[in-house]
């Protein structure tokens, strides 16, 4: 029961958090709202560990851990952020459903007939979305997204693999300072923390993607991909785009066509065929 809290946790905040770094990049540089969200994040997560007394990774932990950080967090998302500057939030968080997909490809086990037809499903889905949002970007920052998917499955197995006995929050708060420490160097060569105005709107987009976009639902995104199969876990990913398609055409005005219905419905019927465990099929 908390394995599925804590997929539609991950399933409506992350969806939610694309609207909230296309609102934070108005104001902050990529690496610079890196840094901004990760290193108190990072301190925060460790507070928490103290506070439930978790153990604390031990050196020989401690490499994998900074190398899950940095993919993930250090790489992938200021990525995301440097897309968003172009992109709306609703094509960055389809072409970031691609995760399933790259999960399903790198660690197959747990996936039957049934569960490839779902993420097959889920991403074709995912195509009818991105064909009619299409907005003229360009090839280089939707191509950078899909690198950026691929390097978050790749990390998220590495992880998986590596995982170690250390406690949860401890873990997840070493991952982002060390993401959040890297952002800050690289932002002083790169046009430091900002470059617009601070207004209240980005602040609280931040203090948002601090405390519900880290905090909370990236705990439980760890949490899921040790307890479930790779493939099944990122299905997360199919939901994102409903979510952040459905708050940007809300929040922002972008556009929302009549075509996007249709690749909706396409994404939760993969969806079910991969979670929705029916009576006499093979297990996903």
């Amino acid at each position: 029961m908390f394995a599925w809290i804590a997929y539609l946790t991950v399933s409506l905040v992350w969806g939610s958090t694309f609207l909230g770094i296309a609102y934070a990049i108005d104001t902050f540089t990529p690496f610079g709202l890196s840094a901004s969200r990760f290193i108190p994040a990072g301190l925060l997560a460790l507070l928490i560990g103290r506070i439930r007394r978790e153990r604390f990774p031990t050196w020989r932990e401690i490499p994998h851990i900074l190398v899950v950080g940095i993919a993930l967090l250090g790489v992938c998302m200021t990525l995301i952020g440097w897309a968003e500057s172009r992109v709306s939030s609703g094509v960055t968080a389809i072409l970031g459903a691609t995760v399933p997909l790259f999960l399903g490809i790198l660690d197959p086990r747990g996936l039957g007939r049934k569960g490839w037809m779902g993420l097959g499903v889920g991403f074709l889905g995912v195509m009818v979305l991105l064909w009619p949002g299409g907005q003229g970007p360009g090839l280089l920052r939707p191509a950078v997204l899909v690198a950026s998917a691929f390097l978050w499955a790749a990390g998220t197995l590495y992880g998986k693999r590596h995982a170690g006995a250390g406690g949860h929050f401890s873990q997840i708060g070493i991952e982002m300072l060390a993401a959040g420490l890297l952002a800050l160097l690289v932002s002083r060569f790169t046009g430091g923390l900002t470059h617009g105005a601070v207004t209240a709107r980005s602040l609280g987009a931040l203090a948002y993607l601090i405390v519900f976009g880290s905090i909370l639902a990236y705990s439980a995104y760890i949490h899921i991909t040790r307890v479930w199969p790779s493939g099944r876990a990122g299905t997360y990913a199919y939901w994102n785009p409903v979510v952040g398609l459905l708050l940007g055409c809300w929040l922002r005005g972008e556009p929302f066509l009549a075509r996007m219905a249709p690749g909706m419905a396409l994404i939760l019927l993969g969806v079910a065929l991969v979670q929705v465990r029916w009576p006499g099929a093979e297990p996903v």
